[in-house]
């Protein structure tokens, strides 16, 4: 089913060929390990469940990390009825509703399609959102669904963990497995580490990439459908001034989740995550915003709306 969020071919373009080299990075990967631990029925089993179990149980996951739960009508009526405004509009499948009770404001979707999606905001977001700005977030959120991006990002930030995980047990294998210790041990560990760590630094600036580029479309996607682009940069701007207020020790386990949140959980001032952000500057964010509402400001003036 098409929504309609309008179609982003350069953001499709983008997700298939960082799927595709990733793809050829783990098909090496995992054949490096094949040869170097000799283990491939293990090698392949493991990394096929663990894929397997992200891709169909990350929403769960995801909630369940950040204390969601599914809220009902009843509970949450005006958020319910945002979305439900949203969806007819967008001519979408309408997702769970869910809602963490954590004092940072954010949202964020995950699922693995529309028909199996949920969208989840704090209680912090709640409270200090009008409901026009909590539209244009979520308008953002839902984007993500119908351009498909939640399911890429999933997957492609699992396979980053992969190879860690593989390390790990190539390591303690090594340990506590028992057997025949000789000189080439210590040159196939060395070997694992080495694939490992080049697999992780390439997938980990594809996958940067892929993310901050995601959420200027669904930004853009959102501005558009709703038709009012400076709501979404006011929401912006109050979400990203209030979680930098956010004592640092607070977004620690949130952090984690940056790739799937409407806006990082960065404490105040410069660190090193933010120059490998998952996401765009809030100043970029904002600047693409301000032409979206130019340019529907000169298409609505000759119609004198």
């Amino acid at each position: 089913m098409r929504s309609r969020f309008r179609s982003d071919r350069r953001l499709t373009a983008r997700m298939g060929v960082t799927l595709f080299l990733l793809g050829l990075l783990y098909v090496g990967f995992v054949a490096a390990l094949i040869v170097l631990l000799k283990s491939w029925v293990l090698v392949v089993v493991v990394a096929a469940g663990l894929l397997g179990a992200q891709y169909w149980f990350s929403d769960r996951v995801a909630l369940f990390a950040m204390r969601g739960r599914v809220v009902e009508r009843e509970e949450y009526p005006e958020l319910h009825g945002v979305v439900d405004r949203l969806c007819a509009i967008a001519d979408m499948p309408k997702p769970v509703v869910a809602v963490s009770d954590m004092e940072m404001p954010n949202a964020f979707a995950t699922g693995r399609n529309p028909d199996h999606a949920v969208v989840c905001v704090t209680t912090g977001l709640l409270r200090r959102l009008e409901p026009d700005e909590l539209e244009g977030v979520l308008a953002h959120e839902l984007s993500h669904v119908a351009h498909k991006d939640v399911a890429v990002i999933t997957v492609a930030s699992f396979l980053g963990v992969i190879a860690g995980l593989i390390v790990r047990f190539a390591f303690y294998s090594q340990i506590f497995g028992g057997g025949r210790r000789d000189q080439n041990t210590a040159v196939v560990f060395a070997a694992v580490m080495g694939v490992s760590a080049a697999v992780y630094a390439i997938s980990f600036l594809l996958i940067r990439a892929l993310s901050r580029y995601r959420e200027l479309a669904a930004d853009r996607a959102a501005a558009l459908l709703t038709g009012r682009p400076s709501v979404l940069a006011s929401a912006l701007t109050k979400v990203s001034g209030d979680i930098a207020r956010i004592p640092t020790k607070d977004l620690r386990t949130a952090q984690a989740f940056n790739a799937f949140y409407f806006t990082p959980a960065l404490g105040r001032g410069p660190s090193i995550g933010q120059l490998f952000s998952t996401h765009p500057s809030l100043e970029q964010r904002l600047e693409q915003l301000g032409r979206i509402s130019a340019e529907l400001g000169e298409a609505a003036a000759p119609g004198g709306a």
